[in-house]
Order: C-alpha cells, then structure tokens, then sequence
C-alpha cells in the first residue's frame, strides 16, 4: 500500500451506503479509473453524539485503493426519526450484519471515543459469526472496555452533560448554543453516554487483529494506563500506541498526521 499523501487529492465523493443505512461511502474519483474495486476498507465509527461526517476528508488523504466506510448511527441526521439502539449489543450487532456485503475485500475498523468500543464489539462479531478477522482494530481517545471509568453524564441534566462534553475538548460544540439544534441534537448525544456508560464488560475477549491506541496528549477523558489496557485484548501479539499534541478531540488538528499514521499501521500487514 502505498501513501498518496504527498500530492493533492480531488475530494472523495461521497454515497448512501446500498447496504441499508448503515454507512457514507467515501472513496477517491481516482478510485474507479483503477478498476473501482478498492484494496481495502476503513469502517470509521464516530464519537457518542458525533455523526459519519467526522470522516468526510478521509478518503481524500488516503491511498486511492483505500475506500471508507463512515458507520451513520440510529438517531441523528438523516436517521433521526429511527430509535436509538439500547445497549451495546444492539448496535454492534446491527453493524457487523450490515457490513456483510462488504466482505468481499479486507477490512480495516477504526473507532474514536465511543466508536472504539463499537468497532471492538464489531471486530468481535465479525470474527464469531463471518470468519472474518479485520487486518487491524485502531481505537481512538478511549480506556479499554475492562478500564473505563463512568461518569454518570447520561444521568445528569443537560447543562451538566454539556459541560462534560465541551470538557473533554471543543469540537462543535457551539451548536449546543443555539436552542433549536439543542433540542435537536440532545438526545442523540445523551442516548450514546447511556449506551457507552451501560457498557461495562469485566472479561472482554481478544480479537485476533492487532490494536493500534490513538491518543491526545492532553485528553482529559484518558488516563494513559489504562489507553495501555487495549495490549491485553489482541491475541495477534501485536500492539501499539500513538499519541498527538492536542485534546480528547486531537484528530480534528491533527487529521493529517493522523491518517500518515494510519496508513503506515496498515502497509505493516500488507502482504
């Protein structure tokens, strides 16, 4: 696999995954002039309250073979009449049966912040219920599932569960200011803190992928040790563990570093 990143790249066009509802397909123009099929996919899962649109520069920076698949959650934008998924379970077993047509090439997952658990607990079913091992698991400003700590932010009323978020670091929002979208977008971000607070696995198992952690240097909502933690869920035998200046949102500032990165873990599995 070979980095593109060194020369401008036309935007990635993106689509409404035909796989449901799933997933924003982001892929580069460049990509069909080499036959459409790309070599690999990224499955992107955003934040608790966050949406596929975090990813829509990625496909841009990325090789040309390297398509993304930006995972859409129940409950906002143009599925925010759908229900909300209740637990864990829930959602990653929606998503590892909506990646199934999409199996046909090697998968890559990424998560950030709550989205991390999610492509874990995707990784897990992919592997129990498709054969099918990701070529890496890369978990973004998240404690491994044995390690988190909860805050209970989900319970609390909504100033207080804004204050928790603009804690953690300032990406976006401002949109919580303006009381329309306050209202629009509130239960979607205090329906993820439940999730992800509900979620408290004591004996996860591994994946057989290798983990990469990615971590903000100043995240607040991170304890290193326990970013660390993530080693003990990999059977492959392979870890590791980046970090970048900035926040529990370092990946906003830091996108270009953060996908070189990206794509040097992956040329390490390419045959």
């Amino acid at each position: 696999m070979t980095s593109q990143t060194s020369r401008p790249s036309p935007p990635a066009r993106p689509e409404v995954s035909p796989a449901g509802s799933w997933f924003r397909h982001y892929r580069s123009n460049r990509l069909d002039r080499l036959g459409g099929a790309p070599r690999l996919r990224l499955v992107c899962f955003p934040h608790a309250g966050g949406n596929a649109q975090l990813f829509h520069g990625w496909a841009a920076r990325l090789p040309d073979d390297v398509e993304v698949l930006a995972v859409r959650y129940p409950g906002r934008q143009d599925r925010l009449h759908e229900p909300f998924p209740e637990s864990m379970d829930v959602l990653a077993d929606a998503v590892a049966a909506a990646l199934e047509p999409w199996l046909d090439r090697p998968l890559a997952l990424f998560g950030h912040s709550m989205g991390a658990s999610v492509a874990y607990e995707t990784a897990l079913r992919l592997e129990a219920r498709y054969g099918v091992t990701p070529r890496r698991l890369m978990v973004s400003g998240r404690s491994a599932p044995h390690r988190a700590k909860v805050s209970g932010l989900h319970e609390r009323d909504d100033d207080t569960l804004i204050a928790g978020v603009r804690r953690l670091g300032d990406l976006g929002s401002e949109v919580y200011d303006i009381p329309e979208l306050r209202e629009l977008l509130l239960p979607a971000l205090r329906a993820d803190y439940r999730l992800i607070e509900g979620y408290r696995p004591e004996r996860p198992s591994p994946v057989g992928a290798p983990i990469t952690a990615y971590l903000g240097d100043s995240d607040p909502g991170c304890v290193l040790e326990d970013v660390i933690a993530w080693s003990d869920l990999t059977s492959a035998g392979q870890f590791a563990l980046r970090t970048y200046p900035g926040d529990h949102f370092y990946l906003a500032g830091q996108e270009a570093e953060l996908i070189d990165d990206i794509i040097k873990d992956l040329e390490e599995l390419s045959p």
